[in-house]
């Protein structure tokens, strides 16, 4: 039990989601082992939950330090909200999920919810020898049986699925607790195997055409898209391979059979993974710009306050937690939600678990502190952009009216602006209404052209695109210097058209047959950016010093307003004024803000992970109870010894 708690433990450390569907599996079989106990006195039974349940907690209690704050930091997640499923619903018939088994079966890696349970096509022959096999009891069968019904329930009921993920539904990867199935799986049909010299040839012979007829009828009434006819046909000759393996164990060729199945094993899986495997990028391909890029951030003068970097051409939204950069872009199960939300509403490409500078406008870059961007190509300079560098094909620009981390706001803006509107472009203009300066996003007129668009350019600059149309997931732009298309549009992201020249014209079609694109197009306004800029940047925050945990700062206010900071609001967060303890406040529903009065004050920001001290207690305590448990053990130990 000692063992248990600090493996465990660590499983818990490793990774809290797996482990969630782990410590759910160990309930369900622990339930399992209790019923397949030989009977006996209430107390036996009662002393065994109290023994898991106390050996249980104490794994949990290990991992304390890390737990906490993960569950702190998911209830500002998108799957916060625990919302149990109302009414029962199923995805997939039993029949279908069964025969998953059979192999070379396209593999599940989007929203669809198959579970991906190939573990070879020999488990079809022992699992019906496994039910066939007299030595094995019937209540263990029933069990077992029971435990992989379960399973099956839980890939393709609501509820169930809901239960397993931690009560919420997975953002793609469906049904992630197969791999407990297969483990599941596998088990039974070793315990036919250990029984298999005493198993009858006419059980094999009967489980080898079972198992055939399942195929054909598989075959038969499968329609699943996945499924080409060609997996049937392979199927059947592994699965004679197999029976042919296991005649040849029973005529004490064990050796030889044991030589030959790790041989076909290893080429049903080499088949197996040719023909369903995901394609990825290349390491090469993935590690390209690494050196130039971090080559161009050596080169960059210390900073005399905090700025943030972003990749225009990413290969992942986490390229600057990778190379070490600060930036916007992040793919992360704890993205928070309300960043996610207000990205969405400046234009930017956000999703459930991911949110991206994707659809930015130079205001947007602005407010969120980007005052630097990689390129993978050469591009003029403009008004707001200016090059400062090259490496190896790596481009290195500054945006020059870049935003501080905080500035102060008058105390009604916030509530006053607009953000919640659909058009994300009136969304940006209503701030500058606010601020009393020009619209940063200008129409341009669009005229009809089929099922798509096409506009002029009216001058030179950078032109965005918003799709009024929610059905279109997919843009072809036909520009003057070749085409762009664009993915994912129904999240409503704004469509970056470069910069254009005057008198350039584009085209624009959706890439659903059937749909009608209409679409509002803008033209950015350097000369309102600029305007902007000035007037938020009259009472900026002066970092003196930064880390991840700690900021310190001057800000003087001309008047009395609100402290904005382009940070996440976290609870964890304590503020300081002149040394006076301040309350830190929600701003825009996503960020993190302070009152402040007119004057000159000092600043300081310390932030502490929820949970991570009672975390460290805990996970203190549980060590300490788990030694003190071993030292009374050995002790024990030695007496019986003596």
């Amino acid at each position: 039990m000692l063992f248990r708690s600090i493996t465990l433990g660590l499983s818990i450390l490793s990774n809290y989601y797996i482990s969630i569907m782990t410590c759910l599996f160990m309930v369900l079989y622990f339930i399992a082992l209790l019923i397949l106990e030989k009977p006996g006195p209430i107390k036996k039974y009662v002393m065994a939950c109290v023994r898991f349940g106390l050996f249980s907690l104490i794994a949990g209690g290990l991992a304390a330090l890390v737990l906490l704050p993960e569950v702190a930091v998911l209830k500002s997640t998108a799957s916060g909200n625990m919302n149990f499923p109302k009414t029962l619903t199923s995805y997939l018939p039993i029949f279908d999920m069964l025969a998953r088994h059979i192999g070379n079966v396209e593999t599940e890696t989007g929203l669809d919810h198959w579970p991906n349970i190939y573990c070879g096509v020999a488990v079809f022959l022992f699992f019906l020898l496994y039910l066939a096999c007299k030595k094995i009891s019937a209540k263990e069968k029933t069990v077992y049986c029971g435990l992989l019904l379960i399973f099956f329930a839980s890939f393709s009921v609501n509820a169930l699925n809901f239960i397993w993920h931690g009560l919420h539904y997975p953002n793609s990867l469906p049904c992630r607790q197969s791999f407990i199935y297969i483990f599941l799986m596998l088990f039974v049909c070793f315990r036919a195997f250990q029984y298999l010299r005493d198993i009858p040839r006419r059980h094999v012979a009967a489980a080898f055409w079972g198992s055939v007829c399942f195929v054909i009828l598989a075959e038969k009434l499968v329609e699943q898209e996945h499924f080409h006819f060609a997996v049937y046909y392979v199927a059947i000759l592994f699965l004679a391979a197999y029976t042919g393996l296991i005649y040849l164990y029973k005529k004490r060729r064990r050796e030889l059979a044991a030589f030959l199945a790790l041989a076909l094993v290893a080429v049903e899986a080499a088949v197996n993974t040719t023909v369903t495997s995901v394609t990825t990028t290349s390491r090469e391909a993935y590690t390209r710009d690494n050196k130039e890029v971090q080559a161009l951030m050596e080169k960059l003068e210390p900073a005399e306050d905090f700025y943030r970097v972003e990749k225009k051409t990413r290969k992942t939204k986490n390229d600057g937690a990778w190379m070490n950069f600060p930036s916007v872009s992040l793919f992360s199960s704890t993205a928070n939600a309300d960043l996610t939300k207000f990205l969405k509403r400046m234009g930017c490409e956000a999703s459930t678990n991911a949110y991206s500078i994707t659809g930015s406008t130079p205001l947007v870059d602005s407010l969120l502190s980007v005052r630097y961007a990689l390129y993978s190509e050469y591009i003029p300079n403009t008004d707001l952009v200016n090059y400062i560098q090259e490496s190896g094909g790596t481009y290195l620009y500054e945006n020059l009216y870049t935003l501080p981390l905080g500035f102060v706001l008058p105390y009604d803006l916030a509530d006053n602006w607009q953000y919640q509107m659909e058009n994300q472009a009136e969304v940006q203009n209503d701030l500058c209404l606010l601020l009393g300066t020009d619209d940063v996003l200008v129409p341009v007129e669009t005229e009809v052209s089929g099922s798509g668009c096409t506009f002029t350019a009216d001058m030179a600059g950078e032109y965005y695109v918003y799709i009024q149309n929610k059905k279109v997931k997919n843009v072809k732009a036909s520009l003057p210097s070749g085409e762009k298309n664009f993915s994912n549009v129904d999240r409503g992201y704004l469509l970056e058209m470069g910069n254009l020249s005057e008198g350039s014209r584009i085209t624009l079609t959706p890439g659903e047959s059937g749909e009608t694109l209409t679409a509002a197009v803008y033209r950015f306004s350097p000369r309102a950016m600029i305007q902007v800029h000035d007037r938020l940047s009259q009472s900026p925050l002066h970092l003196d010093s930064w880390r991840d945990t700690k900021l310190t700062g001057t800000v003087t206010a001309a008047e009395s307003g609100t402290l904005f900071l382009s940070i996440p609001y976290d609870e964890g967060w304590t503020i300081t004024i002149d040394g006076q303890p301040a309350e830190g406040e929600k701003i825009l529903e996503a960020f993190l803000s302070v009152p402040v009065e007119a004057g000159t004050h000092e600043i300081s920001l310390i932030y502490m992970p929820g949970g991570l001290v009672p975390g460290a207690i805990l996970s203190g305590v549980s060590l300490a109870v788990l030694a003190l448990l071993w030292l009374v053990k050995r002790r024990r130990s030695g007496r019986a010894g003596a």
